[in-house]
């Protein structure tokens, strides 16, 4: 029987498994920034790992369900996720829309009390001659 080895097929293990991480948070990353849809099939071939083992790792695995879910109901071209509007930003530029149509429902009433009374003002001068 050989020397035990153990400790240094662990170690290559390890290091098998974080570089094909890195690999597949990679591929991610890059299709998700040319604006690609992001499926396994998509990131499997990219980051050169199994689709399989993309599906074991739940971490991975939630991130393209969510970008691909996020792609699939995107208009054409899909916007990379680094580039779309989050939720408060929506909602701030919603406010500053509604206060900007506030501010010229105002003027709107303003420039018709205006005219009104230079109409008003037309009619009851006399006529010049």
């Amino acid at each position: 029987m050989g020397p035990n080895n153990t400790s240094s097929l662990i170690s290559a293990a390890r290091r098998r498994r974080e570089l094909t991480r890195a690999k597949a948070i990679q591929a991610i990353r890059e299709l998700d920034h040319a604006g690609t849809p992001v499926t396994f099939e998509a990131v499997a071939r990219t980051g050169r790992v199994s689709r399989s083992w993309l599906y074991s790792q739940p971490d991975i695995r939630a991130d393209i369900e969510r970008l691909r879910n996020t792609t699939q109901q995107a208009p054409s071209p899909p916007i990379p996720a680094s580039q779309r509007a989050s939720d408060p930003s929506l909602r701030q530029r919603l406010a500053e829309a509604t206060e900007r149509n506030r501010q010229l429902t105002q003027d709107n009433a303003r420039l018709r009390r205006q005219l009104a009374h230079a109409l008003g003002d037309q009619r009851t001068s006399p006529p010049s001659r």
